[in-house]
């Protein structure tokens, strides 16, 4: 072999190797693209002007709320930290169990992940809902725990993880 002809081989070789090195990070590229914008739209704000049927709850910060009387608490992802502001929510149900009304608890979940797991953290939140209102001076007896038929709730994942607390007739 002369040494142009090695010289070619080696040009040829570094060519492969070259677009062989482009394809894969071709590819790598378009992955993770590919991920970041299906993470982006998922995560994406609602656009301005656009018409919502109910508020957006934020997906990784505890927040509360009251809907037609019932008091809905909503968790981080893998939380059980009850939001700020629970005491102010919940004051109209803590009047009503001092006029001698009772009070349900249901915990529901999103439909991500290991659904054991999630019936779990369900559970923990409404526990931790419960030592709320026990904290503010309703008693245990007034507390109904209720598991509801379907654990996983309805909606954005963000509004799926909440609790709901309501008055029960007398």
């Amino acid at each position: 072999m002369s040494f142009a002809t090695a010289n070619d081989d080696d040009s040829h070789q570094r060519f492969a190797l070259g677009l062989v090195f482009a394809i894969v990070l071709l590819v790598v590229s378009t992955v993770v693209g590919t991920v970041v914008v299906q993470r982006g739209l998922r995560h994406a704000p609602a656009v301005a002007g656009a018409a919502q049927a109910a508020p957006t709850v934020v997906a990784e910060i505890a927040s509360v709320r009251v809907d037609d009387g019932v008091v809905k608490f909503y968790f981080a992802t893998n939380s059980a930290a009850v939001a700020a502001g629970g005491a102010d929510a919940l004051a109209d149900v803590v009047r009503g169990v001092a006029a001698g009304r009772k009070v349900a608890v249901s915990g529901f979940h999103d439909a991500t992940g290991d659904a054991a797991r999630n019936e779990e953290l369900a559970k923990q939140r409404a526990f931790a809902v419960r030592d709320a209102l026990k904290a503010l001076g309703v008693t245990e007896a007034a507390i109904e725990l209720r598991r509801p038929e379907v654990s996983i709730g309805s909606g954005p994942a963000a509004e799926a993880r909440r609790v709901e607390v309501m008055l029960l007739p007398n």
